[in-house]
């Protein structure tokens, strides 16, 4: 039990029977953090409720969450409510937050999607639901901020209807008067009441029309579809019994039937109550939906049951990185318990780690336990090599469990410290950052000597930049990456490269003749064809070295020349003064004489993108590509209602495209990219890239 109203964690030991994974996900401002304090609140743990305007909610703590009043990380909310543990996860709306979401869908038995009751089902929830769905996890809506003036609980009601499908079943349903909530009627138990400073007053049923007898009717028609009996009963006129509804609907929900409504208002604390006891009736416990399957040590499927009794077996969901504590792990246990001072194996290292201190975690606090058993969530701290979608396990039985299907990142900057010579705290804090962010990617393009950060958007960049500052002291700037671009030449040429430099003692002689062609390859190609010893063999490493080194620079703007076959012809030597250096200089002068004319042209990289966006956006988004003097290769239906555009797009128009596409498909869209080949860049385009580049200089 709570021990404490003032935020001291503690609660007792659960079995999986009693223990519910939700996960709260929607789109962004719907209410899922002030659900979460709700939540607490309702259940003692706290002496006041939060508010996300005054930045002292339980789930919000990150300075930068607080700072810009939204939720930018999944967070560990566990709650206790008759005799059941529930650990809510509270996960980020934005779009460019979407690791979170992943993050708490791969540790839910089911979800609960949270509507506004102003704007409606917007992207937010349906990709919510779509996330929830591909996991095959339970999902349960709830219709929030119905306390507001604009609030329509059955225009969205509708909307979920018309957009999730028949599987929609309302439970908890308001009665409104002038656009005000009277009351809140349980459908299951048919009581309705009202609520007086967050507390439930039973009230007589509203009459409210035929409206109450065609919900009431809904539910008894998704119940009758979950079995035969339940059928056969419906059909001879029989009532259902409540616990026949509550088991027929249980049964619905877990295996996805069924998407049950509530609905209420957090801020308020207004039928928070119903969706906590709905979701001891309906979601699905940590028993029977905790079990997974992995692969064994030979790649074999091991089917895992949730017992507390077997051998241990754990998924990594959450990192959290501190400058200063380390790493903090979350995970959760699929089978067997996770003790102190256990060694486990990481079977994506295949070395074994101790495990120290174990904690229950809530927010921002954290507080020790004994152990963690099976179905229920806890936090490590201290691990050396593990990291989120590792599998810890006994290392008599090692099982390799799914990881966290993350998305790949899809907006890239250059970053540069503000203060010269803090290259390498960047570096050090930018890896540790994407340790606890996997959606974060961190480069060092050794071509361009720009350290390049990539993610999810323009937001997830910016909170990535702050926090690299406030946890790490360092301070960057940003600017759009260079793009890699190649030359090459299109006419073969020959030419005499000769070096001779005397002075006091040995002097410098070599001479060479070389022929250059375009040839079909990613680096220079050299070959030899000396006859007669005018150059001897000794010498021919350092011609070459000569090349490879004068190709690494081209003529036009200073990158680096490829696709072109260097052959020695001839040449002449000295038997003092030619030495290997002498040769090296004489390929040097050649390569500079030969090149501007030889026809050289800019090359720019081309990347092969596949855009998946609604079929009404399709018109759209292909224009956009040619504008970009993209080619449309194809066009392929795909899963959630999307179309896959396969195109090829030159790297240097892409610049701003995650932002472009976002905003046209209203966040719905999505894309991947990967470099496929370079091609001539138009002479405009070519252009404009060497003059900026001398501008530079």
């Amino acid at each position: 039990m709570w021990i404490s109203r003032k935020g001291v964690l503690n609660l007792k030991t659960y079995g999986a029977k009693n223990i519910r994974n939700v996960v709260l996900a929607g789109h962004a401002d719907a209410g899922k953090t002030s659900l979460a304090e709700a939540a607490c609140f309702l259940t003692g743990q706290l002496d006041r409720l939060g508010k996300i305007a005054d930045g002292n909610t339980v789930s919000d703590f990150d300075p930068e969450e607080i700072r810009r009043g939204v939720s930018v990380s999944a967070s560990l909310v566990p709650i206790e409510w008759k005799d059941t543990k529930i650990n809510f996860i509270d996960t980020p709306g934005l779009f460019d937050f979407v690791g979170g979401l992943r993050e708490g869908i791969r540790a839910a038995g089911s979800a609960v999607i949270v509507v506004s009751g102003k704007s409606g089902v917007t992207v937010g929830a349906e990709k919510a639901y779509a996330a929830a769905h591909k996991k095959g996890i339970a999902k349960i809506f709830f219709v929030n901020k119905l306390d507001r003036e604009s609030a329509d609980f059955y225009k969205v009601f509708e909307e979920l209807k018309t957009k999730i499908g028949p599987s929609v079943c309302p439970l908890v349903v308001p009665h409104v008067v002038d656009h005000k909530v009277q009351c809140y009627i349980n459908l299951l138990t048919y009581q309705a009441y009202k609520y007086e400073n967050g507390k439930p007053v039973s009230v007589p049923i509203p009459d409210m029309g035929h409206r109450l007898d065609g919900l009431r009717t809904a539910i008894s028609e998704a119940v009758a579809e979950t079995s035969e009996e339940l059928m056969e009963k419906y059909f001879s006129g029989e009532e259902f019994t409540p616990d026949e509804l509550i088991t027929g609907l249980a049964h619905g929900v877990r295996v996805g039937d069924i998407a049950p409504v509530f609905c209420g208002s957090a801020t308020e604390m207004e039928a928070i109550d119903q969706l906590l006891t709905g979701l001891l009736w309906l979601a699905p416990w940590a028993e029977t939906v905790a079990g997974e399957t992995g692969k064994g040590a030979h790649d074999e499927p091991v089917t895992l049951p949730v017992d507390e009794t077997a051998e241990t077996v754990a998924t990594v969901f959450k990192t959290v990185v501190d400058p200063f504590v380390g790493k903090l792990l979350y995970f959760k246990v699929i089978s067997g318990k996770v003790m102190p001072d256990m060694t486990l194996l990481n079977t994506r290292t295949g070395e074994t780690e101790k495990l120290g201190k174990l904690f229950c975690v809530r927010g921002k606090k954290q507080t020790e336990v004994p152990f963690v058993p099976a179905g229920d969530i806890g936090a490590v701290a201290k691990l050396a090599m593990a990291g989120t979608g590792d599998t810890l396990c006994s290392p008599s039985r090692p099982i390799t469990l799914p990881g966290v299907p993350f998305d790949e990142p899809c907006l890239s900057m250059a970053v540069s410290p503000v203060k010269k010579g803090e290259e390498e705290k960047v570096a050090s804090g930018l890896t540790k950052l994407a340790e606890e962010d996997p959606t974060i990617r961190f480069t060092q393009n050794t071509e361009t000597k720009q350290m390049i950060l990539s993610g999810m958007g323009e937001q997830h960049i910016d909170v990535i930049v702050s926090k690299l500052k406030a946890k790490f002291g360092v301070e960057v700037a940003l600017e759009a990456p260079q793009v890699a671009y190649r030359e090459t030449i299109r006419k073969k040429v020959k030419v005499q490269g000769r070096h001779k430099k005397q002075s006091g003692g040995h002097g410098q002689f070599g001479d060479v003749w070389i022929e250059f062609e375009p040839w079909d390859t990613e680096e220079l190609v050299f070959e030899e064809k000396v006859f007669g010893g005018s150059v001897p063999k000794n010498f021919f490493p350092a011609v070459e070295k000569g090349l490879r080194d004068a190709s690494k620079e081209g003529v036009l703007a200073g990158f680096p020349l490829v696709g072109v076959k260097a052959t020695l012809l001839d040449g002449s030597y000295h038997p003092v003064d030619s030495s290997e250096m002498a040769f090296k200089m004489a390929a040097s002068i050649a390569y500079k004489a030969a090149i501007p004319d030889a026809s050289p042209v800019l090359l720019e990289p081309v990347n092969a993108v596949q855009v998946y966006v609604p079929s009404d956006n399709t018109g759209d988004i292909m224009g956009d590509i040619t504008k970009r003097r993209g080619r449309v290769l194809g066009m392929t239906p795909d899963e959630d209602n999307l179309t896959r555009i396969d195109a090829e797009v030159p790297e240097g128009e892409m610049g701003d495209y995650a932002t472009m596409l976002r905003s046209s498909t209203q966040g719905r869209g999505w894309f991947t990219m990967a470099f496929e080949r370079y091609e001539e860049a138009p002479q405009a385009v070519a252009d404009k890239v060497i003059a900026a580049r001398k501008a530079a200089e």
